[in-house]
């Protein structure tokens, strides 16, 4: 495809080319051969909707229910030749019959967006996009291949609905969104040192200690959330949480005893600076704000933890990665 695309635009005084690739069956390890070959650069293979090997895994497991590697999963590729260059966007295949006109529904919004004045990389994403929700969000109808949901955005939404292939798009807007600062997050040397069980003592007990502050903090967040909220399903769940996290303090301290820190070291520890600066924010988010801007102060913590704990995980299936749960000195 990337070949055919490259001979189309030099054919035609090297202009823009866009091969469709829905009707060709491919696999994710389809896409990483070239890459892993150095043909095409990392930089221009453009992953959506949960489906590429370094997607976070907290929204790779709300579509796949699994931490497994997913190289046989099934997706969409196309390719755009533009300025000597090929891009490739690539898109988890949609389980669909309501696929009649795909390439004039493509065709027309790449013309949009370009006459809108977007660059035509950007003009190719923003199309690709529309068309793949159209597929998405189509209601069957007929015996045979029905027609896409053209109207789906002609609602403004800040968010699109969710869909089989994008379940979370909420929170797959906020990671996409500031990309590479999560990835720094969720992927720190604190993190990966931990997972190859080379991180120092020293690192860790300051972390458990400083850990224990914060679950109190933590705890006062959701009390906080209590107050803000409307209706008793939603008390009912900052109640939980507020209980789960008190459980686990206890569990907190005596995890610490087996690294020789007593209770009464964990109450005399004073809280760092910058454990005192994010917990400050997440409250203060919450009395300025309502319950969704608390709600969303919060969520960092609660996604981090949980897309730290699965990306170790899947890494420690891959021994060549040098992570390992099984006989970690922090394995619990």
């Amino acid at each position: 495809m990337i070949a055919a695309a490259q001979k189309i635009s030099n054919a035609c005084s090297k202009s823009s080319v866009l091969v469709k690739g829905g009707h060709l069956e491919l696999k994710i390890s389809d896409i990483l051969a070239p890459r892993d070959a150095g043909l095409v650069p990392t930089n221009r293979l453009h992953w959506y909707h949960q489906c590429g090997p370094d997607e976070p895994e907290i929204l790779r497991i709300a579509r796949t229910s699994s931490i497994e590697e997913h190289t046989d999963d099934r997706v969409v590729a196309d390719i755009l030749w533009t300025g000597g260059e090929g891009h490739i966007f690539i898109r988890p295949l949609v389980e669909s019959k309501s696929t009649h006109g795909t390439g004039c529904t493509l065709a027309a919004a790449i013309a949009c967006e370009l006459a809108k004045g977007a660059p035509v990389e950007r003009a190719v994403e923003i199309a690709a996009n529309y068309t793949n929700q159209a597929i998405a969000t189509a209601i069957p109808m007929g015996r045979g291949h029905g027609p896409l949901n053209h109207l789906h955005a002609s609602l403004t939404r800040v968010l699109p609905v969710p869909t089989v292939t994008c379940p979370a798009p909420f929170v797959s807007n906020l990671i996409r969104s500031t990309k590479e600062l999560w990835k720094d997050y969720v992927q720190h040397e604190f993190v990966i040192q931990l997972g190859k069980g080379v991180l120092p003592q020293a690192n860790f007990v300051h972390f458990i200690k400083q850990d224990y502050h914060y679950l109190k903090h933590y705890a006062r967040a959701y009390g906080l959330l209590a107050a803000k909220s409307s209706t008793f399903s939603a008390l009912e769940s900052c109640a939980r949480t507020i209980t789960h996290v008190v459980r686990e303090t206890g569990m907190h301290a005596a995890y610490c005893q087996t690294f020789g820190v007593t209770e009464n070291e964990l109450l005399s520890t004073p809280e760092s600076a910058a454990l005192s600066g994010y917990t400050t924010y997440i409250l203060e988010a919450g009395l300025r704000g309502d319950d969704l801007t608390l709600l969303v102060a919060v969520l960092a913590c609660l996604l981090g933890y949980g897309e730290v704990g699965l990306w170790l995980k899947r890494n420690a299936l891959r021994p060549e990665s040098g992570f390992y749960v099984e006989g970690n000195p922090y394995e619990k």
